[in-house]
C-alpha cells in the first residue's frame, strides 16, 4: 500500500536490519552462537536455520531468506559441507552464489585450518570476488568481536553515503595524526590485522595499554603507525615516542615527556609533570620499540593511571606483563599456498609476495612477476617466513640475482644461521639469519664497515663513518663500502640541509652491534667514534651563532643520540674534562633546543667523579649546573658555586668563562629577595667588558640584554627598550635569529612600561622561537602578547593567552623569573576589577588549549612554522 506517497519507506519497530549468516552447522556450532549474540548486540536480526524449522525444502528456504536479507556473513573453516542428491555443490557454495550481488558481504576464515579441497577452491574464488571482505579469526570470541566492529562499520559507512554529497565538500585536517611520522612505504597484507586492533582502540569499554608483540623486522612499528592514523580522530592528540635509541631505562620517561614537550627542570618528578601537562585529554600514546627498556613497564601502569583517558599502544619484542594489558601478536605476512604449478595469481593474492614484487621494483624497475619466475618468488617468500624485513632485503638482490639464483642461495645458507640461540623465537633467528646472509652477499671491504657502524646509536653523517675508519685499512674504501651497504638496504641515506645522514633498521643495527662487540678493534673504534664527536663540538661551536645558526642547531639535533653515547663513553672512561669543554661549546644548542637538563646531568656526574677535577672543567660544570637551577621555580638559590666559577674562570684568565659565569651570578643576584639589583648590575658590567663584540658578538649581545633587563627591574622602561632595540638591530645585522628571539622579548616589555603596547614585538619573538625549536621563548611571548591584550581591554584575549603561557610553562617546567614585574601586575589589576570572572574563565580555557591551537591564536592564524 503506498497511497501515492513518494520517498523513503518508513521502517515498522519490528523491521530490523536482517543478516543471513552462512556456515557449516555442527563443526562451527559455538562460532554462529557467538556470531548470533554480535548481531543481537548490536540490535540487528539474525537469520540462521536453527532460529525456526520451516515446512520447505532447505534450497527453497535459504534462498526466499537472502532474498529478504541486508547482509551476507560467511563463516568457514575446514568443511565444504553436505550436497544434496542431484546438487553439484553444497548448500554452502550455494548460499554464497545466491546472494545478490550488490549485497554486502563479510567473509570470515577460521585459523588454522586443513580445509577440504572444495572449500578452499570456494575461499579462493571469494577471494577474488570485490565485493566480498574477508577475515581470519581464531575462535568463537574473535569472530564476534570482528562481526560486531564490521558490522558497525559497515552501517557507518552505508550511514554516511546515504547522505551523499552534502559534506563531500568540507575538508577535514587531521591534526592529532600529524604527529605521527610517515612511514616509508605502505602497510600490505594487515587488513585483518588493523581491523581487528581498531575494534580495540579507543572504543568505550576497550582496552588501555595494547602491546604489538613480535619478532624484529615483524612490522610492528608500521602497523602501529596505520592504526594510530587510522584511529586519531577517537584522540585529542597521538603522540609517537621513539624509543629505539634509549638504552637505559632511566631514559624512558625523559623520553616521552620530550614527545610531549614536557622539561625535566624543577623538583616534581617528571611523569607527574607529564600526568599534569596532559591532564583531562583523551590521548593516545605510541610507545615504538619498548623491548630494550621492558623493566621500565611500571612506567607505563604509573602513566595509565594518572591519566584515565589515555591509551597506549606499545611495540615490542616482549610483553609488558603488566595486569591490564592487551597483547595483539604480529606475524609474519600470509604466504602463498599451494605447490609449484599455483596460477600467477593465486601467487600475487598472497601480501607477502606482493610485497616481494613491490620491493624488486623499486630496486629494479624492469623487474616483473611473471608465470615463469611466480613460483620462485614464491619459495622466496615461503624460505623467509613471511617475515617482511627479511622480503625487502631479498628482493633488493633482484638487481644481481634472478628470483631463481636467490632461491639456490637461500637455500643453501639459511640452515647454517638458522641454528642460532635456542633461547630467541624462531622467526628472530630467521630474520638474523637473513640479515646475516644479506651481509655475507657483501665486500669484505663493506662488511668490515658493517661491523665497525655498529658502534652508532641513532642517525650519523658521513663524515662520522670516515672518523670511525680514519687511519684503518678500511679509509681508502669507505665510499664505494658505504654505498654497497646502501645498496643492500642495510643503510638507509637521506639528507638534511645538505648533509647525507644514514641509519640502520633496529635489527639490522642490532646485528652491526653484536658483531662489534666482538671485534677485536671494538676499543679502538668506540674511542674513535667518541673522539669525533668532541671534535664536532669545536666544528659547529662557531655555527651556533649569527646566520649559520639554524643549520648548526638541525645538525646536532640529527645526531644528537650519537652525541649523547659518545659523551657517555668518555664519562666511564673517566675522561671528563674532553665531555665538558664539548658540552661547554655547545652551549647554546642545550639552551636553544630545552637539553640544559640533561647537560646539568653530565655536569653532576662530573662533580660527583672521584678524581679531583681540573680548575676549567670544575669551573664549567659549577657554572652549568648552577645556571640550569635557576630555572627551576621551587630552586634553592646557593650563590657559593657561581662564585667559585667566577674565580676560577678569572685564575685561568678565561675572558669568556668569566663572563658567563658573572651573568649567571647576576641573574641569581636579581632573583634573591629582596633582589640585590646594585651587585647585579656590577657583576653584568663586568661581564660585558670582558666578552666583548669583537670576541663574541652573540654572548656580548645576550649580556647587554641581561643589563636592559636590570634596567627593568629599577622601573627604568625607557634605559631597558633602548639597550633592547640596539641589540635588535645588531642581531639582525649578523643574522642571529636567538639573540633577535631574546631582545624582542625585552623590547616589547619595555614599550609596555613606557605605556605603549606593541603586540608585533612578542609576535615576531615567538615567530623566531618556533624556527629556532625553542619552546621557552614560547612562553615568553605568550605572556607578553597577554599583557598587549589586556593594555587594550580586551580581557577574554588576555586570559585565554595568559592560561596557554601557563599551559607551555607547565609543559616545559620553566617558570620566568621576572613574571612579578612583567606580566604579574597586570594580572592583579584585572583581578581586582569586575572583569576578573570572565578573566580567569578565559585563562581556564587557554590553558585547555593544544599547542598548536594556542600558538595559532597568538599568530592570528599565521602558522609560520612546524607545530
Amino acid at each position: 500500500m503506498s497511497d501515492g506517497i513518494d520517498g523513503p519507506s518508513i521502517r515498522t519497530p519490528d523491521r530490523l536490519l536482517r543478516i543471513f549468516v552462512s556456515s557449516t552447522l555442527r563443526e562451527l556450532e559455538p562460532e554462529r552462537a557467538a556470531a548470533r549474540r554480535a548481531i543481537e548486540r548490536l540490535h540487528l536480526a539474525p537469520v540462521m536455520f536453527e532460529l525456526g524449522a520451516r515446512p520447505h525444502p532447505p534450497r527453497e528456504l535459504y534462498r526466499s531468506y537472502l532474498a529478504q536479507s541486508d547482509v551476507f556473513v560467511g563463516v568457514y573453516w575446514q568443511q565444504y559441507g553436505w550436497i544434496a542428491p542431484g546438487e553439484d555443490i553444497s548448500g554452502l557454495e550455494d548460499e554464497y552464489r545466491l546472494a545478490p550481488p550488490d549485497m554486502p558481504k563479510l567473509i570470515y576464515l577460521k585459523q588454522p585450518a586443513a580445509r577440504e579441497e572444495r572449500l578452499a577452491a570456494l575461499v579462493q574464488r571469494i577471494r577474488d570476488d570485490d565485493a566480498a571482505s574477508y577475515l581470519p579469526f581464531t575462535d568463537a570470541d574473535h569472530l564476534a568481536r570482528l562481526i560486531e566492529a564490521d558490522l558497525s562499520t559497515l552501517l557507518a559507512e552505508r550511514f554516511d553515503a546515504s547522505r551523499g554529497s552534502h559534506g563531500a565538500d568540507a575538508e577535514s585536517h587531521d591534526v592529532a595524526a600529524e604527529r605521527l611520522p610517515l612511514p616509508a612505504t605502505d602497510v600490505l597484507g594487515r587488513d585483518a590485522d588493523v581491523a581487528t586492533l581498531l575494534g580495540w582502540i579507543g572504543v568505550d569499554d576497550g582496552p588501555r595499554l595494547v602491546t604489538l608483540v613480535g619478532a624484529g623486522g615483524i612490522g610492528k612499528t608500521r602497523l602501529a603507525l596505520e592504526v594510530a592514523r587510522r584511529a586519531s580522530d577517537r584522540f585529542d592528540r597521538v603522540t609517537f615516542v621513539a624509543l629505539e635509541h634509549v638504552q637505559e631505562d632511566r631514559d624512558v620517561v625523559p623520553a616521552i615527556a620530550r614527545a610531549f614537550g614536557v622539561r625535566d627542570v624543577g623538583e616534581q618528578p617528571m611523569l607527574d609533570r607529564i600526568v599534569a601537562a596532559r591532564a583531562g585529554r583523551r590521548d593516545l600514546i605510541v610507545l615504538d620499540n619498548f623491548e630494550q627498556v621492558v623493566a621500565s613497564a611500571p612506567v607505563v601502569a604509573t602513566l595509565l593511571a594518572g591519566l584515565p583517558d589515555a591509551t597506549v599502544l606499545v611495540t615490542s619484542r616482549a610483553r609488558l606483563r603488566l595486569r591490564d594489558e592487551q597483547v595483539y601478536d604480529v606475524d609474519p605476512l600470509a604466504l602463498p599456498v599451494g605447490a609449484d604449478g599455483t596460477p600467477l595469481q593465486e601467487i600475487l593474492s598472497s601480501p607477502a609476495v606482493r610485497l616481494f614484487r613491490d620491493r624488486a621494483r623499486a630496486a629494479d624497475p624492469r623487474f616483473d612477476l611473471t608465470e615463469r619466475n611466480a613460483e620462485a618468488v614464491a619459495r622466496i617468500c615461503r624460505a623467509l617466513d613471511g617475515v617482511p624485513l627479511a622480503i625487502e632485503l631479498a628482493a633488493t638482490r633482484i638487481r644481481v640475482l634472478t628470483p631463481e639464483a636467490l632461491v639456490s642461495r637461500l637455500d643453501r645458507v639459511l640452515p647454517v644461521l638458522a641454528t642460532g640461540a635456542r633461547d630467541v623465537p624462531e622467526r628472530q633467528q630467521t630474520i638474523r639469519a637473513t640479515v646475516e646472509w644479506s651481509i655475507d652477499l657483501q665486500t669484505a671491504e663493506a662488511q668490515a664497515l658493517f661491523t665497525r657502524l655498529g658502534v652508532f646509536t641513532g642517525d650519523f653523517s658521513l663524515d662520522a663513518v670516515e672518523a670511525v675508519v680514519d687511519g684503518t685499512p678500511l679509509a681508502e674504501a669507505a665510499f664505494d663500502a658505504i654505498a654497497e651497504l646502501v645498496d643492500g638496504s642495510l643503510l638507509r641515506q637521506h639528507d638534511d640541509a645538505g648533509v647525507p645522514f644514514f641509519s640502520m633498521l633496529v635489527p639490522v643495527r642490532e646485528i652491526a652491534t653484536a658483531r662489534l662487540e666482538r671485534d677485536p678493534d671494538a676499543t679502538a673504534t668506540r674511542r674513535a667514534h667518541a673522539d669525533h664527536y668532541v671534535r664536532l663540538a669545536a666544528e659547529i661551536e662557531p655555527k651556533l651563532r649569527g646566520a649559520t645558526q639554524l643549520a648548526a642547531l638541525d645538525r646536532l639535533e640529527a645526531e644528537r643520540d650519537n652525541i649523547r653515547s659518545g659523551y657517555r663513553h668518555l664519562i666511564d672512561l673517566g675522561e671528563t674534562e674532553a665531555v665538558v669543554d664539548a658540552v661547554w661549546r655547545l652551549l647554546l644548542y642545550w639552551w636553544i633546543r630545552n637539553l640544559l637538563p640533561e647537560a646539568k646531568a653530565w655536569m653532576g656526574d662530573v662533580l660527583r667523579a672521584g678524581p679531583p677535577l681540573a680548575p676549567r672543567t670544575r669551573a664549567i660544570a659549577n657554572a652549568i649546573s648552577a645556571w640550569v637551577s635557576l630555572l627551576q621555580p621551587t630552586a634553592e638559590i646557593d650563590l657559593a658555586p657561581i662564585e667559585e666559577s667566577v674565580e676560577l674562570f678569572h685564575d685561568l684568565g678565561d675572558a669568556f668563562g668569566e663572563g658567563c659565569s658573572l651573568t649567571v651570578l647576576s641573574i641569581a643576584c636579581t632573583y634573591r629577595w629582596p633582589p640585590e639589583l646594585d651587585r647585579a648590575e656590577a657583576l653584568q658590567r663586568r661581564a660585558v667588558e670582558l666578552v666583548g663584540p669583537e670576541l663574541d658578538p652573540t654572548f656580548n649581545a645576550f649580556f647587554r640584554s641581561s643589563l636592559g633587563t636590570i634596567q627593568l627591574y629599577r622601573g627604568n622602561a625607557r634605559g631597558s627598550l633602548e639597550v633592547a632595540e640596539t641589540v635588535i638591530a645588531e642581531a639582525v645585522g649578523f643574522g642571529d635569529r636567538f639573540v633577535e628571539s631574546i631582545a624582542l622579548t625585552n623590547a616589547g616589555w619595555g614599550r609596555l612600561g613606557l605605556g605603549e603596547a606593541r603586540p608585533e614585538l612578542f609576535t615576531r619573538g615567538l615567530e623566531l622561537s618556533l624556527q629556532l625549536g625553542f619552546e621557552d621563548g614560547n612562553g615568553y611571548a605568550l605572556e607578553g602578547l597577554a599583557a598587549c591584550a589586556a593594555s587594550s581591554g580586551d580581557v577574554a584575549r588576555s586570559g585565554v593567552l595568559l592560561g596557554a603561557a601557563e599551559a607551555s610553562r607547565t609543559r616545559t617546567g620553566m617558570a620566568d623569573q621576572r613574571a612579578r614585574m612583567t606580566h604579574a601586575p597586570f594580572v592583579q589589576r584585572i583581578l581586582a576589577s569586575e572583569w576578573a570572572e570572565s578573566f580567569e574563565a578565559a585563562r581556564a580555557e587557554g590553558r585547555a588549549l593544544s599547542r598548536g591551537a594556542a600558538l595559532d591564536l597568538a599568530l592570528d592564524g599565521r602558522t609560520g612554522a612546524d607545530r
